[in-house]
């Protein structure tokens, strides 16, 4: 099939079931230069001279510029601004020919953890209809998970590419931070996030990240991250597999980790071992305070005089909690008692984490230790909190983590995560793949 055979068919997808019918709502705006785009890649295909993306459909995540298209974040604060340039993924995706077909929905500012704050709809569970896809990713996971795309990229500040890809069946890498630039992501939380890939497969997940992966002189804290593809398909010898040590409320998510680790063992002779991790069960704690500092800073610039509308007057609840939880955290007389303790907190969680690398070479848990509630669903905010509280932790730390499907429960999907340590993404992935196969 053709680049722009495989275009059309993904545009007929999205015409019949993202804004018709079950009305997903993945997708916010379409590439209208797509077709002619697509045309050029497969003139490329036919001559021998195509990158190592050619004929992949990608879409974007709505907080990631793409020069020319609406970097919306989902908010009415820049419904309109469209991006004067393309952020250094993007630059690097073109590079190697792959094909944007356009921006996918969000949580507002990628505040929220279900997909519902969005100031243009909530993003349903194409696998799970009327149930949240989880967010704040929540149109990039969809609209792979519902076949519209090949792959997409998302950004994950606490969880924001592992919960909807664990909710909707799919693939999604958190990166370890500094692997991947940030250059041209309009971020929730500076130290924490990284843009990252979302995929049917990790085969996939593995190729779209060797692409964006890198050093940026342009991002001051990337480094990039080594990987080497024609290694992902083989199996590690004498793996050890640490089962972190977490209370799951649900045990049937339990139960479906727990069966998948151990068809892996008994497959490829890996050591299994229980692991805790101190301190874990502050991470929500430790991760909000710092969130709201770092997002109430970044919202200074949506003054209405630079971009878009003055962010205040026409955001949504959960962007407005968290810019006057900022605001009043950042007070010199709440800095003590809050941010800075919460810095005190982050700095002890990872080196607990750093410890337990130094006894196992992965750690698995479920990605997400809840199912998803129905979309419009009253849910307390402890219960909302409990969707990151496993993946938070390693944004905390900075490590690479996985999400990789498991199985379902009431034909819901249930995500597997597995951690590694920083800049560990080529173990990662073979660890991932060997999962994938048993």
């Amino acid at each position: 099939m053709t680049t722009l055979e495989r275009l059309k068919s993904y545009l007929k997808e999205i015409e019949k079931n993202d804004k018709k019918g079950n009305k997903i709502n993945a997708f916010l705006q379409l590439n209208l230069r797509a077709i002619e785009e697509a045309k050029k890649i497969d003139e490329k295909i036919k001559k021998g001279n195509s990158g190592k993306l050619a004929g992949k459909i990608i879409a974007i995540k709505a907080n990631i510029n793409v020069n020319g298209m609406n970097a919306s974040c989902a908010s009415k604060t820049l419904e309109n601004y469209k991006s004067p340039y393309d952020a250094t993924v993007i630059k690097k995706i073109r590079e190697e020919d792959g094909l944007i077909i356009g921006m996918t929905n969000m949580d507002e500012f990628a505040c929220g953890w279900s997909g519902e704050t969005s100031a243009f709809g909530a993003t349903n569970n194409p696998k799970a209809l009327g149930f949240v896809s989880g967010g704040s990713s929540s149109g990039s996971c969809a609209s792979v998970s519902a076949k519209m795309c090949d792959m997409a990229l998302g950004s994950d500040t606490g969880g924001s590419i592992r919960v909807p890809a664990s909710h909707c069946g799919v693939v999604g890498l958190k990166p370890s931070y500094g692997s991947v630039s940030r250059y041209g992501l309009i971020d929730m939380s500076m130290s924490l996030d990284q843009i990252g890939p979302i995929t049917k497969s990790v085969s996939d997940a593995a190729l779209l990240f060797e692409i964006i992966n890198g050093k940026d002189e342009k991002d001051a804290v990337s480094l990039g991250s080594r990987t080497n593809l024609k290694e992902i398909e083989k199996v590690p010898k004498n793996i050890k597999v640490g089962i972190l040590e977490f209370k799951v409320k649900d045990e049937r998510i339990q139960k479906l980790i727990d069966k998948k680790v151990e068809e892996a063992k008994n497959k490829y002779g890996w050591k299994i071992q229980k692991i805790k991790i101190d301190y874990i069960d502050l991470a929500i704690a430790t991760y909000f305070p710092i969130v709201y500092v770092e997002f109430f800073s970044a919202t200074r610039k949506f003054d209405g005089r630079r971009y878009g509308k003055r962010i205040e007057e026409v955001c949504g609840e959960e962007v407005l909690r968290r810019i006057l939880g900022g605001s009043e955290i950042s007070k010199a007389e709440q800095a003590g008692r809050y941010y800075y303790l919460a810095l005190k907190a982050r700095k002890l969680i990872e080196e607990e984490i750093r410890k337990a690398f130094k006894k196992v070479d992965c750690i698995i848990s479920p990605t997400v230790p809840r199912l998803p509630h129905k979309i419009g669903e009253k849910i307390s905010i402890g219960e909302m909190f409990q969707y990151d509280a496993l993946t938070c932790p390693i944004n905390l730390a900075g490590n690479c983590a996985i999400s990789i499907p498991a199985g379902e429960i009431n034909r819901i999907p249930v995500g597997m995560q597995i951690i590694c340590d920083k800049f560990q993404e080529q173990k990662l992935f073979q660890i991932a793949r060997s999962f994938e196969k048993v």
